[in-house]
């Protein structure tokens, strides 16, 4: 039988079983309630979406001139070209820090530490802490610690020391969640064939886990690509490209909130926000693809 002939067949099994699923919530009001809630619920959470990115892109996309781009800032040109490289190297700056540590940690939690200390309760508790703290709190912090104290003044590197603060109990917690959620039967296997712990962990666990760590990897630069209150009092607001880690410079998101609270360049903010837009999508499709290609590995 051909694969033409069998559609037919599956498109009368989906109405009878949908029919059937009726069927049941009618006889169950309550389950009908919630199915409905659960139908609103996703729909609105589309309907939210697609009319955010419909309004960015409708006030933004037409203002999108060359002069937007342009290597050098002014007040003429308004250009975010400066801005785009500050914020691909402040979240390279700011993963290199926290990537490592957060990984690393969560390996510890899940492989080494023993079930029940008191240390592994005390990270995760301080962890979930930090996770909640506002990012003003953290501004002020990289401003007393890393600006005055250390003396990096307004910098790149200050800033990316603080946002690598905020995004290590994020990049923690996916990783260990990740990590719990590769079966035993895995390590199991590879304790059996004579493998240590540390190759275990490394060859069999950690590429298993992969996908889900690149989730968490994804949503702590979606933090630092929207963060604003943290960089302004680390790395400052100078529109220009530093000569060096410790020079400061402004980030996308700082520019966008510049140029709309000045006033006069909103048009330009909402073009900042269409290139920001676009920048975390090229993201998020390229880790994306990336965790397909190693899963399939």
């Amino acid at each position: 039988m051909k694969n033409k002939d069998l559609k037919p067949n599956i498109n009368a099994i989906n109405k009878i079983s949908l029919k059937s699923k009726f069927k049941s919530y009618l006889k169950s009001p309550l389950s009908l309630i919630m199915f409905l809630f659960v139908v609103l619920a996703a729909a609105t959470t589309f309907f939210v979406l697609t009319y955010l990115i419909g309004y960015i892109l409708v006030k933004g996309v037409p203002y999108l001139t060359p002069s937007l781009f342009a290597w050098k800032y002014n007040s003429e040109n308004v250009s975010m070209m400066p801005a785009i490289i500050n914020t691909v190297m402040m979240t390279l700056g700011s993963l290199i820090i926290a990537a490592p540590l957060g990984i690393f940690t969560a390996i510890y939690l899940v492989e080494y530490a023993k079930r029940g200390n008191k240390l592994v309760s005390v990270v995760r508790v301080t962890a979930e802490t930090l996770s909640g703290i506002p990012s003003i709190v953290y501004g002020l912090f990289g401003l007393l610690f890393f600006v005055t104290t250390l003396g990096w003044g307004f910098s790149l590197l200050a800033g990316a020391f603080t946002l690598s603060i905020m995004i290590l109990p994020l990049i923690m917690r996916t990783t260990e969640e990740a990590l719990k959620a590769v079966p035993d039967s895995f390590r199991e296997g590879s304790f059996g064939l004579g493998a240590g712990r540390l190759r275990t962990v490394f060859k069999i666990v950690l590429p298993s886990a992969v996908p889900g760590i690149l989730a968490g990897i994804i949503l702590a630069v979606g933090r630092i690509v929207g963060e604003t209150a943290a960089l302004i009092y680390t790395a400052g607001t100078v529109a220009e490209i530093p000569s060096s880690p410790l020079g400061s410079g402004r980030t996308l998101a700082i520019h966008m909130y510049a140029l709309s609270s000045e006033g006069l360049y909103t048009n330009q903010a909402y073009a900042t926000a269409v290139v920001l837009l676009i920048m975390v999508l090229f993201i998020n499709a390229g880790s994306a693809f990336v965790a397909r290609k190693l899963t399939k590995e």
